[in-house]
């Protein structure tokens, strides 16, 4: 097999610190080099892969503010198109906007939907629905006006995450900062138990980061450590007594909860969107209805929690290896190889 990667050009592929989307590429083209499989990379020209790399933008457009995003997603987007006849399939993961090239083309397109920023995108899949093929991140995600060929969940790399049996007294909130991802929430449940809470993750809302977190930012008890490498993220969430996962909305995956968990860090989850599927309730964590039942769990249940039931629950189901298998059998599906 021949395949196309189509990644976003907004980080690296993969990224420095942030850029999920990015990361998880990254994450499956290495996987299918390593099974002998032919791939071909676009990407970032500042891109780190074993695969061939394509790249027309030189860096991504969150780290050259002179890039414009628009004109430069759209010539990466042709270059990939414009070869299409190089590739027996070609795998996008740059959400809708690569779907309008497909009726141009005879190579199968295959898209991960990593989640609808808004139901005004739905127009787009819903045209090429049946024409061309998606693929859902959780079955919570997937849209009833829309036609699967599967469900692949995303998965990590577990050599970069370190069990820690011995965690330190503190609570951790990691991810975007933003109120669809609780930040002002872990604030509050921290509070009231007395703990120490770290906030990891990028300032993705500038105006609710100072409104709201920064008042309460004392370096003390709270405390902003900004964004995380791979390094420092294996150690704020091993040393974690617990990830707050206090969402707002309805997550499509959650890419925290699997690394929490990866390390032995359960995590108090919002029962929304995708959670259920990664979250058993009482064994890698726990799935409350609103943020207040955190307290309980956090001062009488957390510690009862096998720090190495959370790892299994990663290795039995949410690594690397498990999601290039599973893409493997939707390109054979598709190809009918």
């Amino acid at each position: 097999m021949k395949i196309a990667i189509l990644s976003p050009i907004a980080w690296r592929t993969p990224p420095f610190h942030y850029g999920p989307w990015e990361y998880i590429v990254s994450l499956l083209t290495e996987g299918l080099v390593k099974k002998g499989i032919d791939v071909t990379l676009f990407a970032t020209g500042n891109s780190k892969t074993k695969a061939k790399l394509h790249s027309i933008c030189k860096k991504g457009y969150e780290e050259d503010k002179n890039i414009l995003p628009k004109v430069w997603e759209c010539l990466h987007i042709s270059e990939v198109f414009e070869r299409a006849e190089q590739f027996d399939l070609i795998h996008n993961n740059f959400d809708f906007l690569p779907l309008t090239y497909s009726n141009l083309i005879n190579t199968p397109l295959l898209t991960t939907i990593h989640g609808f920023s808004s139901n005004k995108i739905l127009p787009v899949y819903k045209k090429y629905n049946r024409k061309t093929f998606y693929v859902a991140i959780s079955n919570a995600d997937k849209s009833p006006k829309l036609n699967y060929i599967d469900t692949v969940y995303h998965g990590i790399d577990l050599s970069k995450f370190t069990l820690n049996n011995k965690p330190k007294d503190y609570l951790l909130f990691f991810g975007r900062i933003h109120p669809d991802k609780g930040t002002k929430e872990a604030i509050e449940i921290a509070k009231k138990c007395n703990y120490k809470l770290l906030i990891a993750g990028i300032i993705h809302d500038n105006d609710y980061f100072e409104n709201e977190i920064k008042p309460y930012i004392n370096n003390k008890d709270i405390k902003y450590v900004g964004s995380a490498d791979s390094k420092k993220r294996d150690k704020l969430l091993g040393n974690a007594l617990a990830l707050l996962h206090l969402i707002n909305f309805n997550e499509p995956f959650g890419l925290s909860v699997i690394e929490s968990m990866a390390c032995g860090t359960p995590v108090i989850a919002i029962n929304r969107g995708s959670m259920p599927e990664l979250i058993k309730n009482g064994k890698n964590g726990f799935l409350i209805k609103n943020k207040y039942q955190a307290v309980n769990i956090i001062k009488n249940e957390i510690k009862n929690i096998d720090r190495m039931e959370c790892r299994k629950s990663i290795e039995n189901k949410f690594t690397d290896e498990h999601m290039v298998n599973n893409y493997i059998k939707v390109y054979r599906r598709i190809l009918n190889v």
